[in-house]
């Protein structure tokens, strides 16, 4: 009983963990909401340091396993990755409108994809698809109308949105969990009140 009280702690503790973290998420992403341009700027330097980082990493395995056969294809790949990286994080507002230009892109290519699909196929889900491809178009309208200056606040927006979801996702999760591991543990201490309030009743012919 003592460990599995012990065992329902731990959980309570990590779900809570989990809520605060959430929590955490949810405040960075209406930050982000309200000052996109930061939140677009963050994005870029976090994108450039991650490329960098990758790149180094990977230049490091490939020199680990010289001789093999993807050697040159691993030092290429890393080479790119640590030019990329380093591109981003000298001109950020430059790879911004460059990754907007590649969103809008293909919001409009998967938006046309699912309209003419849809139409074509006409399956159960033709009307949510109908949908999705509409949406996906005009976002994809809208941003390109507005390039380059929806290359301030579009990658701000989108990674602001993202992080406002995980945390409420997280915090929802963390609440739930929580609240199982309070019912299980009520119902763990009801069982053991109900055993020890049991009364003991010695067998016939045990006294005499």
């Amino acid at each position: 009983m003592a460990d599995s009280r012990g065992r329902n702690r731990k959980l309570n503790r990590s779900f809570g963990t989990l809520v605060v973290l959430g929590v955490l998420l949810v405040a960075a992403g209406v930050v982000g909401l309200v000052h996109t341009g930061v939140a677009t700027l963050t994005t870029m330097l976090l994108f450039g340091w991650l490329l960098l980082f990758g790149g180094l990493v990977g230049l490091a395995h490939a020199v680990q396993s010289r001789g093999s056969r993807f050697f040159w294809l691993a030092l290429v790949v890393a080479a790119l990755n640590i030019a990329a990286g380093v591109v981003v994080i000298h001109d950020p507002r430059g790879s911004a409108e460059a990754l907007t230009m590649f969103a809008a892109l293909l919001f409009l290519t998967g938006g046309l994809f699912r309209l003419v699909g849809s139409v074509v196929v006409r399956g159960p889900q033709f009307g949510w698809t109908l949908l999705q491809g509409a949406f996906g178009l005009l976002l994809g309208l809208l941003v390109l109308f507005d390039w380059p200056h929806s290359s301030r606040y579009v990658l701000g927006l989108f990674f602001s949105l993202s992080l406002l979801f995980d945390g409420l996702g997280l915090i929802a999760i963390g609440v739930g969990g929580r609240q199982v591991v309070g019912l299980v543990t009520e119902q763990m201490a009801a069982d053991g009140d109900e055993g020890g309030s049991r009364p003991n009743i010695a067998p016939e012919g045990g006294e005499k």
